[in-house]
């Protein structure tokens, strides 16, 4: 019996086993199928390095969502329409008619988003965007308020590369970039323009590359397309904009084999460009030695680190021919997204929430991602992105400053734990806006690229010279001799003496006017130009000016104008100094005879006796001391009183009368006394610049007949001589050392 029943207990278990196990199947059975399931489309390139990283955050993000929710499930649905727009536009609406998504995530390139977007209005469905315009197009999120993106525009990264530009004062720049068929670009040239005027710079020369897709014999075109930027440019300061992978690597071997990427010369990298240096292989990161790059900052928060060994160990698995494993900013924005999207519909509930509710939960959203704080303002995200600079330095890159616009460039984040040193509205005038060390192209230890083509021997620096002036002092070509003299020539030889790098040059005389000489240099038939040229508001649009070493001006010459005659000496005193001198002497006199002539017998006799023996007193005490003795104490003090004011008077007569018949003086005229010429219709003289001829003709107003050119300056004295010019018109500089 004991046997038994032993038999019969787990017969009876097994049995019991049997008749719950359908009940137990169906339980699971129904709690798997009460999970609600949200279907999100994503648009990437699979094929290129950043597809592969969304592609891997994306589906990173959908399994972590899926492992932890208890009543939601995420299915990602992927398509990879090709480079053409139309074909990502039916892959949307293909995901909308049949997958049944509720939001669409991906789209790298603008004019993809935008296409989406039209499709996202119809079916309102919601659109989060990888990619977002240079320049925002007026009233977007009227045009397409489904459309969200992730990415913030062009603007602050074409403003902290001007910064860089000016910060080492270079004054031109080439820009680089591949073309997309669709003028991708455009606004970021249109903003990187804007901002390099601001600090004092211009692009020379736009290289632009034909598609990597259209492209047949790549290396051939590149080839080409750099040698005609070696002939036609000066500038050595290159900004590549955008390109891809492949391009990007030709064009960096290729710049490098012509010697593009070497001393004196500077490449500066977008953040798109940037991107790949994480996936580029060492070959092609060697070539970009001393590159300065830009990237969008994000923190290496523990969220982020968590990710990162996730992300890597999956791509690894996967793309196991690729050389770098770390995630790009791309591949954030794209777990990011997933996050918001995830925190949406834990909130409403998948089956409740309609897209317009998702599209508002998304929007007004306080999410915190991988990317830092994720808020939106009209459709695009409203922070602005904290830019870092880094520096291509053998096979990877080393960090270098952050810059914000509000900061410039500062060895810190954020503000309070470093001051400004530099921002893109005022440019740095000391060397080096980062705090560096940078490492160079071709290893400038000692100081920064010039950032313009040196000459060499074999491309000398072509200057013109003019070879006739008004006044040899300044520039001249004397005959029979190669080289040019003069006072400009002396200061470019002492300049050239004091740099510490050879300048090879060659001079060419111009016989013609100076706006001759601006227009060679504009069209780039010469280099440069020395001479006596004025700086003038005109030649500036076209043309560079060293600092002025010589003070500018007009100044007006007129003849001297003799004044001497017979009457001379009594110019010293005026009419008022004689009559009230003589006033005094009359009083004195009196005085002296009244209280000389009771007592001294010399005052004695007739009247007119007395007053001519008093006369001759004082007369006499003007050029010796006479010997009549004075009896009273008060003609003595009246006499010395008297001898005071002559000793005044004469030392101011003389000298006034000295200085008169030493030194011819001439009143110098007043410079608006030119009109008095015009209403006498007389003649003045003016050197053969077409500026001074010009300025008097359409300024002062003189007319062209009453103007007279003169050839050199030892003729001004000849013409004023003949009176034929009543003046002559010259320039601060000529006057100087016109001859007297």
């Amino acid at each position: 019996m004991k046997r038994t029943n032993r038999i019969l207990k787990p017969c009876i278990l097994l049995s019991v086993l049997i008749t719950f196990l359908p009940i137990f199947s169906n339980g699971v059975e129904a709690a798997i199928g009460t999970n609600k399931v949200t279907n999100i489309g994503a648009i990437i390139d699979v094929n290129s390095r950043i597809g592969k990283e969304e592609k891997t955050a994306l589906e990173m993000a959908v399994q972590n969502f899926n492992l932890t929710s208890t009543n939601h499930e995420l299915s990602l649905h992927l398509r990879h329409p090709g480079e053409d727009p139309l074909q990502v536009a039916y892959a949307a609406e293909e995901l909308i008619k049949e997958k049944k998504v509720k939001v669409i995530i991906g789209m790298d390139k603008w004019e993809e988003a935008a296409l989406v977007a039209n499709i996202g209005n119809q079916y309102q469905i919601p659109i989060l965007s990888f990619a977002t315009p240079a320049i925002t197009p007026p009233l977007t999120t009227l045009r397409w308020p489904f459309l969200m993106r992730m990415a913030s525009d062009g603007s602050e990264q074409m403003r902290c590369i001007a910064a860089l530009v000016g910060c080492y004062n270079w004054r031109k720049v080439v820009v680089i970039y591949e073309d997309n068929v669709y003028g991708g670009e455009s606004g970021n040239l249109a903003l990187l323009s804007e901002d390099l005027q601001e600090v004092g710079a211009e692009i020379e020369y736009h290289l632009v590359l034909p598609p990597f897709s259209l492209s047949t014999d790549l290396k051939d075109v590149v080839q080409h397309e750099l040698i005609k930027l070696q002939k036609d440019t000066e500038s050595r300061v290159f900004i590549v904009l955008q390109s891809s992978l492949p391009m990007l690597t030709y064009l960096f071997r290729e710049a490098k084999n012509m010697g593009l990427v070497g001393r004196d010369t500077a490449w500066i990298i977008s953040d798109s460009i940037t991107s790949f240096l994480d996936s580029m292989n060492n070959s092609v990161i060697s070539s970009m030695e001393g590159a300065l790059g830009i990237q969008t900052y994000y923190s290496s928060s523990s969220s982020y680190q968590s990710f990162e060994a996730q992300f890597r160990k999956i791509f690894r698995a996967e793309y196991q021919d690729e050389d770098n494993f770390l995630p790009g900013i791309q591949a954030l924005r794209a777990y990011d997204s997933i996050g918001m999207v995830t925190q949406a519909i834990e909130k409403f509930g998948s089956d409740s929430i309609s897209p317009k509710m998702l599209l508002n939960s998304v929007l007004g959203s306080d999410f915190t991602g991988l990317t830092g704080e994720i808020h939106f303002k009209d459709g695009m995200r409203s922070d602005a992105p904290i830019l870092r600079i880094v520096n291509v330095v053998g096979k990877k890159y080393k960090e270098l400053d952050f810059w914000s616009p509000n900061l410039g460039f500062s060895k810190t984040l954020y503000a309070e734990d470093g001051k400004e040193r530099c921002s893109n509205s005022s440019v740095c005038n000391i060397t080096g806006c980062l705090s560096g060390p940078v490492i160079w192209p071709g290893d400038l230890n000692d100081r920064d690229p010039k950032g313009w083509a040196l000459p060499t021997n074999a491309r000398p620096l072509r200057i013109v010279v003019p070879k006739r002036t008004s006044f040899d002092k300044f520039v001249t070509f004397k005959t029979g001799e190669a080289l040019p003299e003069g006072f400009c020539i002396d200061i470019f030889n002492e300049v050239v003496e004091r740099l510490n790098y050879s300048l090879p040059h060659e001079f060419f005389e111009h016989d013609g006017l100076y706006d001759e000489m601006i227009e060679g240099v504009y069209n780039k038939t010469y280099d440069a130009a020395i001479g006596d040229i004025t700086i003038l508001a005109e030649r500036t649009k076209y043309v560079e000016f060293t600092q002025p070493y010589a003070e500018s001006g007009l100044s007006m010459i007129v003849p001297f104008a003799n004044k001497d005659s017979a009457w001379i000496f009594m110019k010293p005193f005026s009419l008022e100094t004689w009559l009230v001198s003589g006033a005094i002497f009359i009083y004195t006199l009196l005085i002296v005879w009244f209280m000389e002539h009771q007592s001294n017998p010399y005052f004695r006799g007739p009247l007119k006796v007395q007053i001519e023996n008093a006369l001759w007193l004082l007369s006499c005490s003007l050029f010796f001391i006479h010997a009549e003795k004075l009896y009273s104490n008060l003609t003595r003090i009246v006499v010395v009183m008297w001898l005071f004011v002559v000793f005044i008077c004469t030392a101011s007569y003389t000298a006034n009368l000295t200085s008169m018949l030493t030194v011819q003086r001439m009143e110098e005229p007043n410079f608006s006394e030119y009109k008095s010429f015009q209403t006498k219709h007389l003649t003045v003289g003016c050197d053969n610049d077409s500026f001074v001829q010009n300025y008097l003709e359409s300024v002062l107003g003189f007319e062209t007949d009453h103007i007279k050119i003169i050839g050199h300056e030892n003729d001004y004295p000849t013409e004023f001589e003949k009176k034929t010019i009543a003046a002559a018109f010259l320039e601060l500089p000529y006057e100087k050392v016109f001859p007297r």
